[in-house]
C-alpha cells in the first residue's frame, strides 16, 4: 500500500496516516511511504484504509510522541516507515523504547539527535539584516536567510519570537519560513527564495566580531565543530575568519611582548582630583608638582570591543543580528 505525505515536518499528517493504517491492521512491511514531489498528479495514491471492525484508537507512551515529533522533522524519507514500525511494535511491547540497543530505537535516536542539533544551529547562526525603514507601526523590520538540513523552522520559530519580540522579522529557508509582526507568528512549510539584501550596519558587526576575537584561545578544529563550514556562506563574519586565523600567532606574540608594561595612569583625572581637593602637601589647589604626572602602579586594562553606538542592545535582541 502506497502512502504519500507532503513530508515537511508535519507530525499530524503522519499521525493521521499511521493511525488509519494501525487501526486497519496493516503491518509495516506492507506500507510504502513516499514523500510528495508533484509526480503523483496523474497517479494519485489510494485512500487510507478504513478501520477494522471493533478497532479502537491506539494509545502510545508519551515518550514515543515526543520522539516522533522530532524524527518527523528529519529530511530522510526513511523516517516515515521507521516511526510506523516502532508504533506497530509498541502495540506488542510498550517497553520497546527502553531497549537502547534495538536497531529501530537506535535509528530513531540518531535522527532525533540530528534534528535537535540542526535546530540548535539555527538559533545560533541566523543573521538578520535590516530591510528598509521601519513599517507603519514604527517597528524595525529584518530579514534572514538560513539553510537548515532538516524541517526545523516551525520548531525554532517560537525561540525567535521570544528573543526578538521588539522587531518585525522574517526567516526564509529552502525548507519553510517564519514571520513575526509583533502580534502574530506565522509559519509556512513552503520553500522560500533567498533574498538579495544589504545591511548598512554590517560593517559594525564585523568590527565587533574582529574586536572580540581572542587569538590566544584559537582552536580551529573546535571552532569548525561548533560552527561547521557549511554555514559560513550565510555568516558575514565568516569572511574574516581566514585572516584572523592567519594572524593569530603574530597577535599572540604581540600580546606577550606588551604584557609586562604598566598601563598608563589616568593623568588628567588624577590631576583634576588633586586640584579640586587641594589635598597635596606643599602645593596650592591650582598647582601641580612633577610627581603628580608620574606613572602609578599598573592598572587593569579595560576595553569595550563594541564600537557601534547603541551596540549593547544587540545582545538583548534589539539589534540586527540573531544571537543565542
Amino acid at each position: 500500500m502506497r502512502v504519500v505525505l507532503t513530508g515537511r515536518g508535519d507530525f499530524e499528517e503522519w499521525r493521521q496516516a499511521a493511525r488509519a493504517l494501525l487501526m486497519a491492521g496493516v503491518p509495516p512491511e506492507r506500507v510504502a511511504w513516499e514523500p510528495a514531489d508533484g509526480g503523483q498528479l496523474f497517479d494519485p495514491p489510494p485512500p487510507l484504509p478504513d478501520p477494522a471492525p471493533g478497532a479502537a484508537a491506539p494509545g502510545v507512551p508519551a515518550g514515543f510522541l515526543s520522539l516522533a515529533r522530532s524524527v518527523i522533522c528529519h529530511a530522510d524519507p526513511v523516517r516515515f516507515g521507521l516511526l510506523y514500525r516502532l508504533l506497530w511494535r509498541l502495540m506488542q511491547d510498550r517497553r520497546l523504547l527502553g531497549l537502547r540497543t534495538d536497531p529501530d530505537v537506535v535509528a530513531a535516536a540518531r535522527l532525533e539527535k540530528a534534528v535537535r542539533r540542526d535546530a540548535h544551529k539555527m538559533t545560533a547562526f541566523v543573521r538578520f539584516r535590516e530591510a528598509g525603514p521601519p513599517g507603519p507601526t514604527g517597528r524595525r523590520r529584518f530579514v534572514a536567510w538560513f539553510e537548515p538540513d532538516h524541517y526545523v523552522v516551525a520548531r525554532t520559530a517560537p525561540f525567535f519570537r521570544g528573543r526578538f519580540a521588539d522587531m518585525d522579522w522574517m526567516i526564509l529557508t529552502p525548507r519553510g519560513s517564519a514571520a513575526f509582526d509583533g502580534a502574530t507568528l506565522t509559519v509556512s512549510a513552503e520553500p522560500a527564495t533567498r533574498p538579495d539584501l544589504a545591511d548598512e550596519t554590517e560593517a559594525l558587526w564585523l568590527t565587533y566580531y574582529a574586536g572580540i576575537f581572542n587569538p590566544a584561545r584559537l582552536n580551529p578544529r573546535a571552532m569548525r565543530a561548533e560552527m561547521p563550514v557549511k554555514y559560513w556562506a550565510n555568516l558575514p563574519e565568516a569572511a574574516l575568519i581566514p585572516d584572523l586565523i592567519a594572524g593569530a600567532e603574530a597577535r599572540v606574540r604581540g600580546m606577550a611582548e606588551t604584557a609586562g608594561r604598566p598601563a598608563p595612569a589616568f593623568h588628567h583625572r588624577l590631576a583634576a582630583r588633586r586640584v579640586k581637593t587641594g589635598a597635596r602637601d606643599g602645593a596650592s589647589p591650582g598647582e601641580l608638582s612633577p610627581g603628580d604626572l608620574q606613572p602609578g602602579p599598573a592598572q587593569p586594562m579595560l576595553a569595550d570591543p563594541m564600537v557601534a553606538p547603541g551596540g549593547p542592545s544587540h545582545d538583548k535582541g534589539g539589534g540586527p543580528r540573531g544571537r543565542s
